[in-house]
């Protein structure tokens, strides 16, 4: 019960702190040209868990609070996570188009090119990620940190085991009977990517050292594996209205999936093995990384 009420504080923390700081970040609907930023407003604050802002808060707490428990996160940290939120949305603006997953339903509400059209949309998109950069560029961490944490996210989303390439690799696996390969690459980058990354960034916005910055690789590499086959159990065994986007879609489409491969009581056996290997990425930290852990532990523990 004590982890249960925990989690559920840090989320609803994080939660505020990054939509304040959206809310800050981005430009008004009545902003001209309006319809753009309306666009980009109605896919950001579309009711996101915010999980990876909370991550690389999570992350940075840890790291800046080193050696004891609990502790206030570093001042600004919140503008790293709105910048890791609309690198995010704008992914989903992009996956969601007709010519990629051609889905209607994001976070419970139509998608954006249904609402503002595809043009709009794919430009909300490209929006959205110049403004993450812009975002980075004027973070509150010392230059070198800010340098170091716009080349991680700059390669989490390239095409190179980034985000990406995760999504061509999915794409032009479309159709194709799944290896466990197959399934691997494309997870690891299409999605674990932009997870690890936010983990990792947010620990050196903390002020982590090369040996904190391996282990928090480590951590965010196998719990954002985790997250995805989680992922694909609950777009197997939930329904639109839990999910809040278009269920079944992955096996409709034959896509690279982990139950696909595995069946859904291996992958949810490996989903748990990998996160018990994340949380010993951990150990050094101590009481400190509880609240990355109880994050951590939410993303294989949830329903939708």
């Amino acid at each position: 019960m004590q982890v249960e009420v925990q989690v559920k504080e840090i989320l609803e923390s994080g939660v505020e702190l990054t939509d304040q700081a959206l809310e800050r970040l981005l430009p008004s609907g009545d902003t001209v040209p309006s319809s753009i930023h309306r666009a980009m407003r109605h896919s950001t604050f579309a009711g996101g868990k915010r999980l990876r802002p909370v991550l690389a808060m999570e992350a940075a707490r840890m790291i800046h609070n080193r050696g004891k428990g609990g502790g206030e996160l570093p001042a600004g940290v919140a503008d790293l996570g709105a910048a890791i939120e609309m690198l995010h949305t704008y992914s989903l603006i992009h996956d969601d188009l007709p010519a990629l997953d051609n889905d209607d339903l994001r976070r419970g509400k139509p998608t954006c090119h249904v609402v503002y059209g595809e043009a709009i949309a794919i430009l909300a998109g490209d929006a959205l990620q110049t403004l993450a950069f812009q975002t980075l560029a004027r973070l509150a961490s010392p230059a070198p940190a800010t340098v170091e944490i716009i080349k991680l996210v700059s390669d989490a989303i390239g095409t190179v085991d980034g985000m990406i390439g995760g999504q061509v690799l999915d794409i032009e696996g479309e159709g194709s009977q799944p290896t466990a390969e197959s399934v691997d690459a494309i997870h690891r980058a299409k999605t674990g990517a932009l997870i690890r990354v936010s983990v990792v960034s947010g620990g050196v916005y903390g002020g982590a050292n090369a040996d904190d910055v391996a282990r928090l690789t480590e951590f965010g590499r196998k719990g954002g594996l985790a997250f995805q086959i989680i992922d694909d159990i609950l777009d197997v065994t939930q329904n639109s209205e839990q999910l809040g986007k278009t269920a079944g879609k992955d096996l409709a489409s034959v896509k690279a999936t982990w139950p696909a491969v595995f069946g859904l009581e291996e992958s949810r056996r490996q989903a748990d093995q990998l996160i018990a290997e994340a949380f010993a990425a951990l150990e050094p930290y101590g009481a400190a990384a509880d609240g990355l852990k109880a994050v951590a532990r939410y993303l294989v523990e949830r329903t939708h």
